[in-house]
């Protein structure tokens, strides 16, 4: 499907381009401004930069969002597969897979089950406590879980978005006394996803292929066993 069929009627290329220039223009801003400013996280600032642009531009958010969407939602997948290339790059020399698959196990038990936990604890709605299943993986996993699962797509999406702003925001408070960069990328690829792994990677090389080992592995082992503990369930 052509992307500018999902955008409102009337939408013209410079409008898609002007979109897509002004989200760039405030990532590499934020970049640079986390890259100076210690503990500021990155992707936080981005978006304040962006509705900072918005308000001086006088464009609207809505009509900003329903132009962007689509072509972020495009690119989205494309940069999940991408992270395949920092994996192929890591030594696995002397790792310790068998801990390491461990630890992602747990993750992805603990990502999932802890919060469908605490949402039938506060008696909210079933199609609410399966949305909360996708909670610890990336956008485009997740919501492929939600689609065969039958959770709101909508609901899904703003729980691993707003968990992953959460997860980045918090992490560097967090890693203050922590000096193993490995521990520091793969606790954000597994709590942060995406999010986090954009935050590791401002941290060092090392700590962003191990956030991405982490986002890859933790999604791959949880679009595979949630699906069949919610059916098994029903």
């Amino acid at each position: 499907m052509n992307v500018l069929q999902l955008m409102p009627e009337g939408t013209t290329l410079f409008t898609v381009f002007a979109a897509f220039m002004l989200t760039l223009v405030a990532h590499v801003l934020a970049r640079i401004l986390s890259k100076r400013i210690s503990g500021l996280p990155m992707v936080i600032t981005a978006l304040v930069l962006v509705l900072v642009f918005l308000f001086i531009f006088s464009w609207d958010y809505e009509h900003y969002y329903a132009v962007a969407k689509p072509v972020f939602d495009h690119l989205l997948g494309y940069v999940t597969v991408l992270l395949a290339i920092p994996l192929a790059t890591m030594n696995f020399k002397g790792l310790p897979i068998k801990k390491l698959s461990i630890i992602v196990l747990i993750a992805s038990l603990v990502g999932a089950l802890l919060p469908m936990g605490m949402a039938y604890g506060f008696s909210l709605s079933h199609e609410t406590i399966l949305a909360f299943s996708t909670r610890s993986v990336t956008t485009p996993i997740g919501l492929s879980v939600a689609e065969i699962i039958k959770s709101p797509l909508a609901l899904a999406n703003l729980i691993i978005i707003v968990s992953g702003l959460l997860g980045g925001a918090v992490a560097r408070p967090l890693f203050r006394n922590i000096q193993d960069d490995r521990a520091k990328g793969l606790a954000l690829g597994l709590a942060a996803h995406a999010f986090g792994t954009v935050e590791a990677w401002q941290i060092s090389h090392t700590a962003g292929r191990y956030a991405a080992f982490g986002l890859a592995v933790n999604g791959l082992i949880t679009a595979v066993w949630v699906p069949i503990f919610v059916a098994a369930l029903l």
